[in-house]
């Protein structure tokens, strides 16, 4: 039978389930390890290995007395595994697990947002291809400037989440080290040899320097990273939700039928999950500078970060989880409108047009401030009467002695704005 990949839920990676599994894989390693250096007996790994086990019940219970969460863990090991606990955590100290534990947690829900970036990658290809010729109007300042494509937007936010994906990366590999080297970080009561084989075990490589931790701009350079692909999701979000305006209309999130967007109105078709998208980047930032405040401890340790983080972390992660998910889905199932970004297009009357009459001129020999002035005298009238610039354009002497009819015909050509979108694709690896 072919084994199926299933996708596992960023939470699961975060409870304390996973979290106490991670600590006993730690532990089981360093005794490994320190039996391959002779400190503990071989013939006691196998009753180790058979026999450590946990249970997040009894380790809140005796948390509750113990008030220190690794003693409880490892009380609760011992009272399983028995006359050979004496050798689990042999000169160990709780940082050594609880943070080589948290980097190993932290890059396997970075692997898992990879995914996810990758998945919106694909659609936002899917849909440049799709889109590469759809003509709409491209804005600036919020103001109809000059044609583009449906397709290089959707282009545009590709190439940013394969930046996103690189950012990732990077924050992936510099959060993916662990350390066992004791109370201050000098290995005067563990061998470095522990260090190696344990975070070979976990996928991690060994700090080159600690302290009692690991340092905390690994953390924040993460969370920053994860706030950073967070401000994309909302500027994509963003750009949608004014899309989607009624006067504008160019694209809509799905409304699936039997949906409702208002308890009050029943004609509202709402960009809701757009908003929810956007709403939840403002967290990430939150997190990330929260991040930001962990990097500064006292001496070679305090735990001010640590409560901080037991939240950022997990938090951090679904939600981006959830907002990647979410984006995806809103891009794959978007309604299209080419028919309104026509109709916008050719809502100014011609003034889109309004740098290319300008260029016509120069290229005929006209300087460029006289030109200027003529073609902004024209179309600040197109601005408040209800008239075309080409009409103007027209019956204008002075434009019509330097241009014949099909240089300005040429000039109000919406295939001038997409005459390279092929080379951008291609570029870009999309064409």
């Amino acid at each position: 039978m072919i084994q199926r990949y299933t996708r596992p839920q960023m939470g699961t990676l975060w409870t304390d389930e996973a979290k106490f599994q991670t600590w006993l894989e730690i532990e089981i390693a360093a005794c490994e390890a320190q039996a391959e250096l002779g400190l503990v007996p071989k013939d006691v790994l196998p009753d180790i290995r058979e026999r450590a086990d946990f249970s997040v019940d009894r380790i809140n219970e005796l948390e509750k007395t113990l008030n220190h969460d690794v003693i409880a863990f490892l009380t609760n090991v011992a009272e399983n595994v028995g006359e050979a606990s004496r050798f689990i955590h042999l000169g160990l100290t709780s940082s050594d697990v609880v943070d080589t534990a948290l980097s190993a947690m932290t890059r396997r829900s970075g692997l898992l947002l990879r995914e996810g970036i990758t998945g919106l990658i694909d659609v936002l290809a899917a849909r440049a291809r799709e889109h590469r010729y759809t003509p709409m109007i491209g804005r600036t300042h919020g103001i109809h400037a000059e044609p583009m494509t449906f397709g290089l937007k959707m282009a545009l936010w590709y190439e940013e989440m394969k930046r996103n994906l690189e950012r990732l990366d990077r924050a992936i590999e510099r959060i993916s080290y662990g350390k066992i080297s004791g109370a201050v970080g000098t290995y005067a009561n563990i061998d470095p040899f522990v260090e190696r084989f344990v975070c070979q075990k976990l996928d991690l490589q060994p700090a080159p320097i600690s302290t009692q931790i690991l340092q905390r701009d690994r953390h924040a350079e993460f969370l920053s990273t994860i706030a950073i692909i967070g401000g994309s999701l909302e500027k994509f979000a963003t750009e949608i939700r004014h899309l989607q305006k009624t006067e504008v209309l160019e694209v809509e999130e799905f409304f699936a039928k039997g949906q409702k967007g208002s308890s009050a109105m029943p004609h509202k078709r709402n960009p809701i999950t757009c908003e929810r998208v956007a709403g939840m980047a403002r967290l990430l930032r939150g997190y990330a500078l929260a991040g930001f405040e962990d990097q500064s401890l006292w001496h070679e340790r305090d735990i001010t970060h640590s409560s901080v983080e037991r939240v950022i972390l997990p938090d951090a992660t679904i939600a981006l989880d959830y907002m990647l998910a979410k984006m995806t889905h809103i891009v794959e199932n978007f309604f299209v409108y080419p028919e309104n970004m026509l109709r916008n297009l050719n809502g100014t009357r011609g003034l889109i047009f309004s740098q290319q009459v300008l260029l016509a001129l120069t290229r005929s020999g006209m300087l460029r401030e006289e030109a200027y002035s003529i073609v902004q005298e024209h179309a600040m009238r197109v601005w408040k009467e209800d008239i075309h610039l080409r009409e103007l354009v027209m019956k204008d002497e002075r434009i019509r002695s330097r241009l014949p009819v099909e240089d300005i015909d040429a000039c109000f050509d919406v295939s001038r704005g997409t005459r390279h979108v092929d080379m951008i694709l291609e570029r870009l690896g999309l064409a």
